[in-house]
Formats: C-alpha cells, structure tokens, sequence
C-alpha cells in the first residue's frame, strides 16, 4: 500500500470511528497521529506546504484535500473535524456530458459526519471547492438540519417543520401533514431527491385521480410543487419533475345557502338535542367549522379565533348575538360543539344535499339579504379588507351591533324584518 493509499485508508477509518464510536479515544488519537506524520512525509517528500498530491488535480473517487488557508478561513467548529480527518472530504468525478466532442465532467464534493451532509457540485473542480465552503458557511450558521436532507422524508421533514409551518395556518398544516403521511410518504419515502422522476410523480397522481379524487389530486399537486421548489432553492435538485406532469383539471364546488324552509327543517329536526344550539351558532355566526371549538359568549358577541389569519399573533372576530340567535342561547353561556363528524352526520340526516360549510355560505348570504353594510360583513365572517383597510379601520361595537340587529328574518319569508327587538 503506498503513501497516497494509505492516507485514503486511515482518513476513512477516522471518520468513521469519529463519526460513529466516539468512546474509542485512544484508537483515535492513534489513527490521527500516524494520519500526521503521514502527511508530513508526504509535504516533504513532494515538497509541497500546502498540498498533498493527488491524481487529476485533487479530484478522483475518494478523497479532495483543502489547504491549510482554505481550513484556517472555515467556521471553528469543523475546522477541528478536517484536521482530525486529514483535511479530506469524499470526492466524485463523473461525466456530465459531451460538448462540442470534449468530455464534460461533474465535480461532487459531500462530508457526512455529526449530523451534517454537506453537499456541493459544479463542472468546475475549483468552483465545487469554493461552493462547498460556502456550504460549509451555511452550516454554521443555520446548523446541521440545514444540510440534513439526504432522501425525500428527511427534506420534506425539515421543510415543514423550518418553512410551512410558519406560513400556513394550523389547521393548513395539520391536513397537508395528513395527505404526506398517507400519500407522498409511502410513495416517495428514503428515495434520494435526483430520483424522484416526472414518471414516478405522475404514476403517483393516476393512481390517486384513479379513484375519483380529482380534488386530492390537485392538493397533492400543490404539496409536491412547494417541496420541490424549496429543494430547488436549497440546490438539492435542479429542476422541478412536476415541469411535465400532467394532472386533471378540478373546481372546487363553492358552498350552496340553505334555503329558509331547510333552514327551519335543521332548527326543528335537532330540537332538544345539543346539535341544535350547535347548528344556530354556526348558523347565525357563520363561523368556520375549524372555529367552531374557539368560539364563546362574551357580553352581546359571540367571540372567535380567525382561523385564516398567518401571523404569529392570534386575531380575534367578534360577531354579535343577532335577533336570530338569541333564544337559542338561553339557559347557558358555554358553547360546546360535537365532534365536526358528529355534526357532519346530523345534518346529512335531515339535509342529505348540505355540509356544514353551507351554514356558513347562509350567513353571508343573509348578511346581503338583511342590508348588512360590506365592511360589517366582512367583520362578521373573518375576511380581510386589504392591507390599508385592516390598518385603518377599526369599527366600534355600536356600528357592528346595529349592523348585526338587521339579520332578523321569519323562516317562512323570504323577506327580511329589519325592525329591532
């Protein structure tokens, strides 16, 4: 075994005791203190400083040597892990392509070691070099999940839990975690990130679209591309698979309004039952169903969180105790709502056409038949008016109050009685 062999064979046992048995101090030490005396026969014997030799300017199927200058301007942290390494990192050299009759090659530079995996790779063997001290850079100041991300589950993991979950709401979150874990998990899982092909992607959608899921199709669809563009923007792929998959078109179907005889019909099918408290609450607030656990009585409103609002700072609305509500609130100030498929089956009962989204879609729907001003509305059902518009508005309670006093309606009428109680 020569010089260069032996180098090779002592840097791998180092990294991988260092990497894996670190209990074993004395074999350490020993390995590093022959790994040293190694290098400087080899200093010595090439009359280099700064380099160790090496075939094809540094750059062949094992390792790539960094100079003492380029150790010395590393973060601390792995400057120890170099050294102790024999300042090597795991190299590769492949053919790229061939342009204009030369040979183009791909320059590979990865370390993997105490939890990193640091990856960079360009055509040029002195740009991968400078780009994988960069990443190293990187590291350091982001820390070791930033090059974490060696397969599919490891990337999506980090970037819903560093990126998503900081941009979505809750309940956002929550189902796209459901739709990976039950889709793209199973069907993408440990594959490393360069082998996810537009053919798996879009066996992955036919099977799902198979089942007349066309909605789910789309959602993963969403899913998939934001993983692949942040994967993109990390430089662990260069190109989306999804540039050329084809998926089916879907319209989500919009909420239909009661009319008020099914209006009366739910009321009345639910009487003495605690799904008919539930149901005039949502009916007369047009809460969302995901807001439903979040909202209580509190003087003349009724109060919720907003659950489509993205900041950190939890954002309240307040809709008022409207004519039509009031008798259902009597003999308690507590609202406790059932499980959403409880709900869902009650009114699947008594009104097989509807969802519980409807109950909301007939809220709004009132709102515009009773008069209620647009900026009121808004205010009752949790939509923004725009970036200028929420700054500068902030409506009192007697405005609101008043608007909300005109939602009062017989059930056997399609014409609103705007006159107070």
């Amino acid at each position: 075994m020569n010089n260069a062999e032996r180098l090779l064979f002592l840097s791998v046992q180092l990294l991988t005791l260092n990497a894996g048995n670190a209990q074993k101090k004395e074999e350490i030490e020993t390995i590093s203190s022959e790994l040293a005396a190694l290098r400087r026969q080899m200093e010595e014997e090439h009359g280099a400083e700064n380099d160790v030799p090496s075939f094809d300017n540094g750059c062949v199927d094992g390792f790539v040597k960094f100079t003492k200058k380029e150790i010395s301007h590393m973060p601390i942290r792995f400057r120890k892990l170099f050294v102790l390494g024999g300042c090597t990192v795991r190299a590769y050299k492949r053919l790229s392509c061939i342009r204009g009759g030369k040979e183009v090659y791909n320059y590979e530079l990865r370390c993997r070691s105490e939890g990193y995996n640091i990856y960079a790779s360009s055509n040029n063997f002195e740009r991968a070099r400078k780009k994988f001290l960069e990443e190293l850079r990187i590291a350091e100041e982001f820390g070791s999940e930033a090059n974490a991300a060696s397969n599919f589950h490891e990337f999506s993991t980090y970037y819903f839990e560093t990126f998503r979950k900081r941009k979505v709401a809750a309940e956002t979150l929550k189902n796209d975690l459901q739709r990976y874990n039950f889709y793209l998990k199973p069907a993408f899982g440990s594959l490393p990130l360069k082998r996810i092909t537009p053919a798996r992607c879009q066996k992955l959608l036919d099977d799902v679209a198979a089942q007349g899921k066309n909605k789910t199709v789309n959602e993963l669809y969403s899913l998939m591309n934001v993983i692949f563009n942040s994967a993109i923007a990390h430089n662990y792929i260069a190109t989306n698979p999804l540039a050329i998959v084809v998926k089916e078109s879907y319209e989500s179907e919009h909420g239909s309004a009661l009319t008020k005889a099914e209006e009366k019909a739910l009321l009345a099918g639910t009487a003495g039952t605690e799904y008919q408290r539930c149901f005039a609450v949502a009916l007369y607030t047009g809460l969302r169903p995901n807001e439903y656990g979040t909202a209580k009585i509190e003087g003349k409103f009724i109060i919720a969180v907003n659950s489509k609002r993205k900041t950190k700072r939890i954002e309240y609305k307040r809709i008022p105790i409207i004519p039509m509500l009031r008798p259902y609130l009597e003999g308690g100030e507590e609202l406790r709502f059932p499980c959403h498929k409880s709900m869902w089956k009650a009114i699947k009962n008594i009104l097989p056409n509807h969802k519980l989204y409807d109950l909301r879609t007939t809220f709004y729907t009132r709102c515009h038949e009773c008069g209620v001003a647009d900026v009121a509305r808004m205010e009752f059902v949790g939509h923004s008016l725009g970036k200028l518009g929420d700054a500068y508005t902030d409506l009192s309670d007697e405005f609101l109050l008043k608007e909300g006093a005109k939602i009062f309606y017989d059930l056997c009428d399609n014409v609103c009685d705007n006159s107070e109680e």
